[in-house]
């Protein structure tokens, strides 16, 4: 199932309304935070490449190695197939994403053909290459192909917001909090940007890259 595309700030705004409707927890934080983001990123190999790059390093660190790979031409898949893991990690990738970054070339993913996939199937194929784990797959659904009902329950954030503002003793698990997404559908997504938003102004920080 692919659902609705988020592709506009209208989109995103009859999002914000259902889900402040059908869970009135959510319509304080959306008055709040003002308008939700759009957050539409491009999609294919790059995109991929770069959230391989961001995985356990602080944002600042993740954007400086991103513009090293950018200079050196190595964010298409043909570059990165014919350089060798070395000339990767002299460019700020470790050995593990160098090796991932190697991985992700090899597969040859089709993303043309995942813009009309099922989110089940970007799903599957995404975590199919070595270093792309399922919060990767989701968040890429989610932004790059602006699917509205996808979640990504893995994110601490998400955790962490769901945490304070539905008055949870402690932070809900992976499964816990995929069980709560169920009731947002089929605006998932715009749930998760909400709780981003949220657990920013709590933290005063960035939810995510």
């Amino acid at each position: 199932m692919i659902g609705r595309i988020i592709q506009t700030p209208d989109c995103i705004a009859e999002g914000s309304a259902w889900l402040a409707k059908t869970e009135p927890r959510f319509a304080p934080i959306i008055d709040q935070c003002g308008p939700l983001p759009l957050r539409r990123k491009p999609d294919g190999f790059a995109q991929l490449l770069s959230a391989i790059t961001s995985q356990q390093v602080s944002v600042a660190s993740a954007n400086a190695i991103w513009g090293r790979l950018e200079t050196a031409g190595m964010t298409s898949v043909q570059a990165v197939a014919k350089t060798s893991d070395d000339d990767l990690r002299a460019l700020g990738l470790s050995r593990q994403k160098a090796r991932y970054a190697k991985a992700l070339a090899a597969a040859q993913i089709d993303f043309d053909a995942l813009r009309d996939a099922p989110n089940a199937d970007v799903i599957k194929t995404l975590t199919a290459v070595t270093g792309i784990g399922v919060w990767t797959a989701e968040i890429y659904a989610m932004f790059s192909l602006g699917r509205a009902d996808v979640f990504a329950p893995g994110d601490l954030a998400l955790q962490e917001g769901a945490k304070v503002l539905f008055d949870l003793s402690e932070r809900p698990t992976d499964k816990a909090l995929r069980e709560m997404a169920v009731a947002w559908s089929p605006w998932r997504s715009i749930a998760a940007r909400a709780l981003w938003a949220y657990y920013a102004q709590l933290k005063s920080r960035e939810g995510v890259r």
